[in-house]
């Protein structure tokens, strides 16, 4: 049996997941994910590695679009098969694409204006990488799967979802594969959550496997508990309302804006703030809020409990969900202090940037993330400390006050990333460190293989391996 691994994307990057896994003839897909660092862009409009008409299946973790955002493009080039995924991900992966068309389209028509007042050409085509049409074909091809549910891919080879703990519906996935009496079982942990975190369960336990895929997006650290993540975020709306100003908070729709969402309502429960507007300037963010209130078998028990109650994070007093441009306008002009949240999470593109220009240079203001910045978005040179930045073509100093709450992560750290690895029975034969910037996922392979002693590799783009 010839099984053969090629890392087409988050490797040594954490954006653009995609890893193609060739067996018994057949070759499978796992996530197909957008570039969304500036210095990899380019790769998004590169022609795919094989035929993806050879392709016979794609198994999506989640809906990030840095796990689905190029699954436009791949069926727009003739893709044909199943895209694997649980109810939930469907869902939400529709809303995602759409919006990501819709950006696309936009982004394209906005650089042509430009680039034509300006007499230059951009990097990139002034083509949308894909178009809402293209987003829309994708749809039939989504086949839902549940957990623990085996489903067979292929001939000989079979597929088993469990719950990752990452985002609603994520998943990490155990490919079982058979030939001649042999078999391997080889694991894509998707992106890994991370235990005791509001709204979702826990990671389910790891099933031993022969070959482990492994996230590293925070392999390097250790995160803050949820105690000090709820009151760094009481301390920063306490702040900012004293000061008289508003605090803008850049976040990815899925996930995170309904994890802070929870967190005010706590902080309200608990009278550890004032009264305060928020509003959810993210018309997909508001979409995907939905999506979650639809699905309240994939809670855990503390928002189960909050939802009995009548006292569920989506429906507290003050909360705004924006419909529109006109709405989003208008908010600017309210006197005193309001919570602004809005995508996208790493300030590339969306609502979010018009909010940063309207307070950004407002010494009473706060920009507050709450996700993690790749390297060479606009999020990461905010954060990284920069004086002046560059939004929409005009050049604005940084006056605000910059907070970082990493403990925010839906990312398992380093510590929960290894504990959730050493629950599996077996030691794996070898395991494979991505999804990571390259310090990141070096470090936390040297971490793992002086715990453990595994055989530990960390793949670059578009390396191949065989697996015995």
């Amino acid at each position: 049996m010839r099984i053969k691994l090629r890392f087409l994307g988050a490797a040594r990057n954490v954006t653009g997941s995609r890893h193609l896994l060739e067996v018994n003839g057949s070759r499978i897909l796992i996530d197909c994910g957008l570039y969304q660092e500036r210095q990899f862009k380019s790769r998004n409009w590169d022609p795919f590695p094989v035929s993806v008409k050879s392709i016979d299946a794609v198994l999506l973790t989640h809906a990030h679009l840095d796990h689905c955002g190029l699954l436009p493009k791949l069926v727009r080039e003739g893709f044909g098969g199943k895209i694997y995924c649980t109810a939930a991900t469907a869902e939400i992966a529709r809303i995602i694409l759409l919006d990501s068309a819709k950006i696309q389209e936009e982004d394209a028509e906005y650089k042509r204006k430009r680039h034509k007042r300006e007499g230059r050409k951009g990097p990139y085509p002034e083509i949308p990488l894909y178009t809402v049409e293209d987003a829309q074909k994708c749809f039939p091809h989504l086949a839902i799967v549940k957990y623990g549910q085996q489903i067979e891919i292929a001939g000989n080879v079979e597929a088993t979802f469990y719950d990752a703990g990452h985002v609603l519906g994520s998943s990490f996935i155990k490919i079982k594969a058979s030939n001649n009496g042999q078999q391997r079982t080889i694991l894509f942990s998707g992106d890994i959550g991370r235990p005791d975190r509001p709204i979702v369960r826990d990671p389910a336990v790891v099933e031993d496997a022969d070959y482990i895929l492994v996230e590293s997006t925070y392999g390097d650290r250790v995160h803050q508990g949820p105690k000090d993540t709820e009151q760094t975020i009481a301390k920063v709306i306490n702040d900012t309302k004293q000061a008289g100003g508003n605090i803008v908070v850049p976040s990815f729709a899925l996930e995170r804006a309904q994890e802070l969402l929870y967190y005010v309502n706590e902080l309200l429960i608990k009278k550890q703030i004032p009264p305060l507007m928020v509003f959810l300037d993210s018309p997909m963010a508001s979409s995907i809020t939905k999506v979650f209130q639809q699905h309240p078998e994939l809670f855990d028990e503390e928002m189960a409990d909050l939802v009995r109650n009548h006292l569920s994070p989506f429906k507290f007093a003050g909360l705004k969900m924006v419909e529109n441009t006109e709405e989003s306008k208008a908010i600017n002009q309210i006197k005193g202090t309001v919570m602004i949240i809005a995508g996208s999470g790493m300030c590339t593109g969306g609502r979010i940037k018009h909010h940063l220009i309207n307070n950004i240079e407002r010494p009473q203001s706060s920009v507050m993330f709450v996700g993690y910045q790749a390297s060479g978005t606009l999020g990461r040179i905010i954060v990284d400390g920069a004086k002046e930045v560059r939004i929409h073509g005009q050049n604005y100093k940084v006056q605000a006050k910059v907070i970082r709450v990493n403990g925010f992560s839906a990312h398992a750290d380093k510590n929960e990333l290894l504990n959730w690895l050493t629950k599996s029975k077996k030691r794996p034969r070898k395991l494979f460190v991505v999804h990571g910037e390259s310090d990141s996922a070096v470090a936390f392979g040297e971490f793992v293989k002086g715990k453990t002693g595994w055989d530990v590799a960390v793949p670059q783009y578009q390396d191949e391996v065989i697996l015995d």
